[in-house]
């Protein structure tokens, strides 16, 4: 217990120290209108599908990144997808829970599709388990010590309701309000964040929860008709890229050890950052 508070303490401090600058004025320059403008200094994280591991070094690095540019009052947001396929989801659940209780000012968690498919799990067991388990629920189950090796497609109900309760126990209540309320994007001047991706035909302030967890599929091919650039995860690639207005940042974390992070500065200005 005594090692396990020491380690809290030492996180607590590091995170302080990440988000605990003062205010100040941002870089003087004028703002090209073809790049993506925050308001303040934005780092946008991608998908972390249990890797833990990988979201200390990110913090590592982005608190590096702060360090060496002054960025002063950052930004800083998941763009969802920490559950499943890595090993650690509940490590992850846990240390983002713990960024947004104790920086809500400066730290935002969107909701993936991976995060609708556990809720939909708890709520509906028997119809939506089997989906989840094969988009690679089975590794969260078995992070929380629930085996999943008899939830088959046959199974009976039965069997997805004991495995569904023992989930909603292990998670606890809180981190599964936490979890439902989990907001679906982010904005900051034409800077937007979102898990999967939006319609192109429609504006970012009216798009469906449908397309802005699953996709869509003109998000990639189709120009905006603003001056919006979406940072979002979803579809693995090997190398981030930011171009015509969309910033992509899942590069497979769970499997390469590639977790990818922008950092975005209000001048448009941007780098990548990968563990």
């Amino acid at each position: 217990m005594a090692a396990t508070s020491a380690h809290q303490s030492i996180m607590l401090r590091f995170l302080t120290s990440l988000f605990g600058r003062k205010p100040g004025s941002a870089a003087a320059g004028a703002a090209a209108p073809d790049l993506p403008r925050p308001e303040t200094t934005t780092y946008v994280v991608g998908d972390l599908h249990g890797r833990a591991d990988l979201l200390e070094l990110i913090l590592e690095l982005i608190d590096a990144h702060i360090g060496g540019s002054g960025a002063r009052d950052p930004q800083l947001v998941f763009i969802g997808d920490y559950i499943d396929h890595g090993p650690d989801s509940a490590g992850v659940l846990t240390r983002l829970r713990e960024l947004t209780r104790d920086f809500p000012e400066n730290v935002t968690c969107l909701m993936g599709d991976h995060e609708r498919m556990l809720l939909d799990f708890l709520a509906d067991p028997a119809q939506r388990g089997p989906r989840w388990l094969r988009a690679g629920g089975a590794e969260t189950l078995t992070g929380y010590r629930i085996d999943a090796d008899d939830l088959t497609a046959n199974a009976p109900p039965e069997a997805w309701d004991k495995a569904a309760a023992r989930l909603a126990a292990a998670l606890t209540q809180e981190t599964r309000d936490w979890l439902e309320g989990l907001p679906l994007s982010w904005s900051s001047g034409n800077l937007w964040a979102v898990h999967a991706g939006a319609d192109p035909s429609r504006p970012m302030d009216d798009q469906t929860a449908r397309v802005l967890l699953w996709g869509h599929p003109e998000f990639d091919s189709a120009p905006r008709g603003d001056e919006a650039w979406i940072a979002h995860g979803h579809v693995p690639r090997d190398t981030p890229e930011a171009r015509d207005g969309r910033i992509a940042l899942d590069t497979g974390a769970w499997s390469t050890g590639r977790l990818t992070a922008a950092a975005i500065k209000p001048d448009g200005t941007h780098a990548f950052l990968q563990t």
